[in-house]
Parts: C-alpha cells; structure tokens; sequence
C-alpha cells in the first residue's frame, strides 16, 4: 500500500467508529467499560486525533464483532470471493453474506426439521425491518398474533419491534434468505409496469 493509501484509510476510521457506534445505539462511556479503553481515546480516535493502533482496534473489533480490515475499510485485497464464516445457533445454520457496517445485512438460513414446531415459540422483539425470502421448505413464522407458513418462493417482510420468531414446518430442512436493517430500513421491490410483485 502507498504511503498515501495508508494515510487515507487511518484518516477514515474515525468516522467509521463514531458511524458504528452510533449505529449501535451506544455511548463512548458504555464503549469505554466494555472495551476498557479510556473514554477519552476513544473520542480522540473518533475525532482523528488518535492515531489507530492494533491495540486499540482489536478490542473495538471483538466489541463490535467485525473483521478489523472492516473496521479501518482496508482497500479490497484484488480476490471479490466472500469468505463467510457460517454460525450455528440452537440447531439452525446461520451464514452471512454482507460484510459491511451499516444499512442492511443480508444472511442464508438453514433450520432442520423439527425446530419451531412447539405451539409456543419464544417471540423476539428488537429495532430493525426484516425481509424474508423461503428458498426451499415451508418456514413457520409467528409475528404477533399471527402464525404463517411460508413455502418455496414466498417472501414477507415486517417491523421487527413486532415480537416474532421462526421455526420448520416441514419435514425436511428449510432455507431462507433475509436482509435484516437495524436502523429500520425498508425494502424497495421495483418492478415493471404490468407485473406483479408477491
């Protein structure tokens, strides 16, 4: 990297920390405890004043749980393939397939059978707007006082202030992509005129 690329990637992690933080919801003072770094370096860093180290990102890093060359937006590497890194949690398959820190984050599901089919599931309630689009299977998704089943090609989306949850109602796994927005941004479907949009 030249010294002048280098010099433009240290000058955009400050803004890029008070972006994420703000996008968190929140204060220096919580990040301070959290991360154990002084609440003023870490305004320092925010306003540029603060040189970025290692030692300081890595923390900020694991805090925010994003890859550090994310964090400092280093220049793309020349390889565009995405080497997402798949989560399990309780049973289901979580793969993520955004890499970036605001806006919308878009992730694959695969939920084997037998998840989600007890009558009561455990509704979740948090800010953002989600979208849901069912590759294979047929997904349960309970949201408020609605209990839905969505099957291949079929997509919903909603506020997720509204307390839901997912589970399989098939026999088989289902897969399910969504995008998720935490600041409650919406999707935009356009379409041609004369068609129609499920």
């Amino acid at each position: 990297m030249a010294d002048e690329d280098f010099e433009n990637v240290l000058t955009t992690v400050g803004p890029r920390l008070r972006a994420l933080r703000r996008e968190r919801g929140t204060t220096l003072a919580k990040l301070a405890a959290a991360t154990g770094i002084s609440l003023s370096t870490l305004s320092r860093l925010e306003s540029g004043q603060r040189k970025p180290t290692l030692e300081l990102l890595l923390p900020l890093a694991r805090e925010y749980r994003v890859p550090l060359d994310e964090l400092v937006g280093a220049p793309p590497t020349g390889d565009p393939r995405i080497h997402a890194r798949p989560v399990t949690r309780n049973g289901q398959t979580i793969l993520p397939l955004t890499r970036h820190l605001g806006g919308l984050h878009a992730y694959k599901h695969i939920m084997p059978p037998g998840r989600g089919t007890e009558p009561e599931l455990d509704l979740k309630v948090h800010e953002g707007y989600e979208w849901l689009y069912v590759l294979n299977g047929r997904l349960r998704l309970v949201l408020g006082s609605h209990d839905l089943v969505l099957t291949t090609g079929e997509a919903a989306e909603f506020d997720t202030r509204t307390p839901h949850a997912f589970g399989n109602a098939g026999s088989q796994p289902v897969e399910f992509l969504s995008l998720f927005g935490p600041q409650g941004e919406r999707i935009h479907v356009r379409a041609r005129p004369g068609t129609s949009v499920r």
